[in-house]
């Protein structure tokens, strides 16, 4: 199975990798509104580091279950 198989698989069963996905979307739309603006205000270069930060995190989250869940079908 390939990885966007089981990625698509993950997102119809899994609830904590849905949940996982919606949130680095939410994250990642964020980040495009602030990369839109001309010029952010100290609070914002701040949100903006912090989603990174998030967004990042979760990706990690969400490769770790597509890891595990690859691994229960060599099994």
């Amino acid at each position: 199975m390939e990885e966007h198989q089981i990625k698509e698989r993950l997102l119809a069963e899994n609830f904590e990798f849905r949940r996982l996905h919606d949130e680095h979307r939410d994250h990642d739309f964020h980040l495009s509104e602030l990369s839109a603006k001309p010029f952010l205000t100290p609070e914002e270069e701040l949100r903006e580091r912090e989603l990174k930060k998030q967004k990042l995190f979760l990706k990690d989250k969400m490769a770790l279950i597509v890891r595990d869940f690859q691994k229960s079908l060599q099994d």
